[in-house]
């Protein structure tokens, strides 16, 4: 008999630390790493600015042409939209607004959960985002909420962008992400929140070590795989 696949959601707001984390997790693990935000990122670039006010029916013929799939696994895993692997030209400020406004767009929440679940349905992994264990994986058998300040996260954000050597303020850093919190938690789909049988993990005093064995601690109590 075919084993269920077992998922490990990561939620949280920007710059907490679930990139990092989820991909140190899924490594340890040696689970396939599923970061959604980069889904949603790519997309926005591929669509443009502006495609959240687009007609319905183009819109969807436009993310049609866009096909997303995961191969590997732990730092292996790759994220590729039509066969190209999805790379750092995703990582900019500009893209993250763009990626935050098309996620208020129910008919992009739908396609590309449908790509997500689909994923989830053919091996374990642990995948990140803003409503992996509200919306997308409701049925995951382990789930985290990570949170931390806005300012803190906002130094990590600008320490992230110093080590590939661009200039960031961190006063504009930190009101970005609080520009992006309040889309995320007061948008009318599937609004950033802990599900109700999410763990809770306030990172803001812990190094990343701290948190991943907390995570892999609490894994293990979900019945999950021991690291390696």
């Amino acid at each position: 008999m075919t084993q269920t696949p077992f998922i490990i959601t990561l939620d949280g707001p920007a710059g907490v630390g679930k990139t990092t984390l989820a991909r140190c997790l899924a490594q340890r693990l040696g689970l396939a790493y599923l970061d959604t935000g980069a889904m949603f990122r790519c997309l926005a670039l591929k669509l443009g600015s502006g495609a959240e006010k687009l007609p319905e029916a183009e819109l969807r013929l436009q993310c049609a042409r866009w096909i997303f799939r995961l191969n590997g696994s732990g730092e292996k895993t790759v994220l590729t939209c039509n066969d190209i692997p999805v790379g750092n030209e995703i990582r900019t400020e500009e893209v993250a607004m763009l990626a935050s406004r098309i996620a208020t767009v129910p008919l992009i929440r739908d396609m590309l959960r449908e790509a997500q679940q689909s994923m989830g349905r053919c091996s374990s992994l642990v995948t990140e985002g803003r409503d992996m264990g509200t919306v997308v994986f409701p049925e995951a058998r382990c789930k985290f909420f990570l949170d931390a300040s806005p300012e803190v996260r906002a130094l990590r954000r600008q320490r992230d962008l110093e080590k590939r050597g661009e200039k960031a303020d961190l006063a504009t850093l930190a009101a970005l992400i609080r520009q992006r919190d309040h889309q995320d938690r007061n948008r009318a789909i599937a609004p950033l929140r802990p599900a109700d049988d999410a763990h809770l993990v306030d990172t803001s005093s812990l190094e990343i070590e701290e948190v991943l064995a907390h995570l892999l601690e609490h894994v293990r109590h979900c019945g999950g795989p021991l690291p390696r």
